[in-house]
């Protein structure tokens, strides 16, 4: 009976750990330069397909009511809170991170290449934002 449980009960735990290694969920951006915490942003899981918008700003000089005034898309204008910033990342298929899709760095207007990949059990998700060669990586830690 206890090695019944035993199991069951490491079975259940390892699943617990898999279902949390997703970026779906509500994670604190952290600037990859000034390593200082910018914005809460809730990612969402639509069908296999990745979207994520901004739900709060957090950094010092935020204004509640800023626009994407940079933005040379269909977010030009936007508020900055309920901004769409990741658009179209899937699963890859060795199933370890989430790429084709573009993340927007709102600051300067400008569209990356996207690869999401969750690390340390889910816990903190690497972010990278790519153009050719160029890339930049932030680390995004989990709230929810």
């Amino acid at each position: 009976m206890k090695k019944t449980f035993a199991i069951l009960s490491l079975t259940l735990s390892a699943g617990f750990a898999c279902a949390q290694a997703t970026p779906v969920g509500l994670w604190k951006t952290i600037d990859d330069e000034t390593k200082t915490e910018r914005a809460l942003v809730r990612l969402s899981d639509n069908g296999g397909v990745i979207s994520g918008r901004i739900e709060k700003l957090l950094a010092a000089d935020a204004k509640p009511d800023a626009k994407c005034d940079k933005c040379e898309d269909d977010r030009k204008d936007k508020p900055m809170v309920g901004l769409e910033i990741v658009r179209g990342a899937k699963k890859n298929e060795a199933g370890d991170a989430w790429e084709g899709g573009t993340i927007l760095d709102a600051a300067k207007g400008k569209s990356y290449k996207l690869r999401l990949t969750p690390k340390e059990g889910g816990k903190q998700l690497e972010v990278r934002g790519y153009m050719g060669p160029f890339y930049r990586n932030q680390t995004w830690i989990r709230v929810e």
